[in-house]
């Protein structure tokens, strides 16, 4: 049984308006260049039982190019992680590595935070 409202990236919940509908979250058409994604790369430890895991935030594109991008630096990290909800997730303090690869393929615009 699916929900009538499902609750969105946004922060919406429910509506008291019987025929409210969340309008679709634009999907983009394509995925922009390494020289022109802005990536962020951050350590978080939030909601994972205080295990620390490498965020790696802000790609614009298609999924298939977000997780392909993602299988490439866990290969290169040699960890598990995964990537859903337009951020890759590396388990472990990987930062320097995840700079050091994205530098090296193109990736210009990324800030450590």
């Amino acid at each position: 049984m699916s929900k009538k409202n499902k609750p969105d990236s946004r922060g919406f919940v429910f509506s008291t308006d019987p025929d409210f509908k969340f309008e679709g979250e634009p999907i983009p058409t394509e995925t922009l260049l390494p020289g022109q994604q802005k990536l962020k790369v951050r350590l978080d430890t939030k909601h994972r039982a205080g295990k620390a895991v490498t965020l790696v935030e802000g790609f614009i594109g298609k999924q298939e190019d977000l997780e392909d991008l993602g299988k490439k630096l866990k290969s290169f990290c040699g960890t598990g992680g995964s990537a859903k909800d337009g951020e890759i997730i590396i388990q472990g303090d990987q930062r320097e590595k995840v700079m050091q690869w994205l530098g090296k393929n193109g990736y210009k615009n990324v800030k450590r935070m």
